[in-house]
């Protein structure tokens, strides 16, 4: 069992090879057993192997995330300094809700790539880059996570720029730009903690690090899990480093702007929860400099985000501001260092992708039926898709926090959390701003419903789409969205099982 926790790694990268090889035209006629996606019949062919591929390497992670402890070492770098993995319930977590989304959104892309080239070269990175998550999930230490944590980055890139425009170029060397200075933060706060402990940054639930006076009283030290909260909130759309969601999401297609926004931004959050709560002992940044202003950067996030999608008339770029948001509301919840925020920020991971998956890819069924890309350009939607604005309208719910759907259970874990809190003025500006967040997000959504359903006098459609498999994906989401949220004690039970062995 132990070994299959690298194998979706090495089948993803040997898969993305081979599909790159294949991309290239001087291969298409000698060696091209999957398809040149120029017609039906090869398209289709190119579909099925990468299903195959994709749904192979999820029922081995699945295997490994349901398997309970186990891990391996691959070699050392230098003494102390290990490559290694180990799967623990938070790991698995993320690589179910990974799994979850990466297929779905793979069976939805079928579809939708069909008016994009490259899909060979689409579909190689997509891929390989969810092989590089499952060993980011599985990673044991914190120099394991870094490694791939770069490689995801680089992996995800080319989804960005995959149209291949100039300002989808402009805007996948901002995400690189701004992904590699966050890592830099990052690697940095690694060096001092590696410098002030013995061992290999081995992730222990409760964190091994206890600062001290060997570096100026413990100060380098907090400076560098600042600096380490900055780099991975950077890939988690915190300020000062969010802009690279809003130039990446309008310019990526559909599919990976879903990916980008349900997952990619999630490891941002899982490095933060691996630094703070899994090498660091939290207990030493209690009541300091470095939770207090964190705390202010997710507040400022969550506030700002919204109030941008509000402002905001180009549907995707609306959605790209409402994730900026509202992945600052698990920062936040993370920044208190309460249990019940701990847990309603976990719970949040699993209800936002969920959500802003299906929110993507109602914005993707829109582009390719419509070619709309203005928000106030759906008026009569509704009558035409039904059931796309219905899951849509689920998702937004969701996503606003209103009952029974997932959102509003992990919100309610956040707000009383933070109440309880021993945070000072925190624990009633924290709550204030996301309820003032929710009605912001209310007011971007829900308006796309009101028009979309209610168009007005003399609105006419001369027939309504049909049920597809786009649709199907879409509303797989709407229903995860509410089912958690109807039957949410498994999740909570989980995620609370989590949260009592840290904290």
């Amino acid at each position: 069992m132990n070994i299959l926790i690298i194998l979706p790694f090495l089948v993803g990268l040997l898969t993305g090879i081979v599909l790159l090889v294949l991309s290239f035209k001087d291969h298409k006629d000698k060696f091209d057993f999957v398809g040149n996606a120029e017609d039906a019949a090869s398209r289709k062919k190119l579909h099925e192997y990468v299903a195959i591929i994709l749904f192979l390497m999820a029922a081995i992670s699945m295997a490994v995330a349901f398997s309970g402890q186990s891990e391996i070492g691959l070699f050392t770098l230098v003494d102390g300094i290990s490559i290694f993995f180990r799967v623990d319930k938070i790991g698995a977590m993320f690589a179910v809700v990974t799994t979850v989304v990466w297929l779905a959104v793979l069976l939805y892309s079928f579809k939708y790539m069909q008016h994009e080239e490259n899909e060979k070269r689409f579909y190689a990175f997509y891929i390989l880059a969810y092989g590089v998550l499952m060993c980011l999930d599985f990673s044991g230490n914190l120099i394991t996570f870094y490694m791939f944590y770069e490689l995801m980055s680089l992996s995800t890139m080319p989804l960005v720029f995959h149209s291949g425009t100039r300002e989808s170029i402009m805007a996948a060397y901002k995400y690189l730009f701004y992904s590699l200075a966050g890592a830099y933060c990052s690697l940095f706060g690694i060096y001092v903690l590696h410098a002030s402990m013995s061992g290999s940054l081995a992730f222990n639930p409760g964190g091994a690090v206890v600062f001290g006076s060997r570096f100026y009283g413990g100060g380098l030290q907090l400076l560098g899990v600042f600096l380490m909260l900055i780099g991975f909130g950077a890939k988690a759309g915190m300020f000062p480093l969010h802009a690279w969601l809003t130039a990446a999401h309008p310019v990526a297609p559909s599919p990976a702007s879903a990916a980008l926004s349900a997952i990619i931004v999630k490891c941002g959050v899982l490095g933060i929860i691996r630094v703070l709560f899994f090498v660091v002992d939290y207990k030493a940044i209690a009541g300091t400099w470095v939770q207090y202003t964190f705390m202010t950067l997710t507040l400022i996030t969550v506030f700002m985000g919204s109030l941008l999608a509000f402002r905001e008339k180009v549907f995707k770029k609306r959605l790209a501001y409402s994730t900026v948001s509202q992945v600052s509301y698990i920062l936040f919840g993370l920044s208190t260092f309460d249990p019940a925020a701990f847990t309603g920020s976990l719970l949040h991971v699993v209800a936002h992708a969920f959500i802003k998956c299906g929110l993507f890819l109602t914005a993707g069924i829109f582009l390719f039926r419509t070619k709309v890309t203005m928000a106030d350009g759906y008026v009569g939607i509704g009558k035409r898709m039904p059931v796309t604005l219905w899951s849509y309208t689920i998702c937004s719910l969701g996503l606003i926090g209103i009952p029974p759907t997932a959102g509003f259970i992990s919100k309610w874990y956040l707000a009383t959390g933070a109440l309880d809190a021993g945070i000072g003025a925190f624990r009633y500006v924290g709550p204030a701003v996301l309820l003032v967040s929710a009605l912001l997000t209310a007011g971007y959504l829900l308006p796309i419903t009101m028009k979309g359903f209610f168009p007005g006098e003399g609105f006419e459609v001369k027939e309504k789409d049909k049920f597809d498999i786009m649709t199907a994906m879409l509303l797989l989401m709407a229903v995860l969205a509410f089912v958690l949220g109807m039957f949410p004690n498994p999740l909570t039970d989980f995620a609370g099982s989590i949260v009592s062995e840290i904290m």
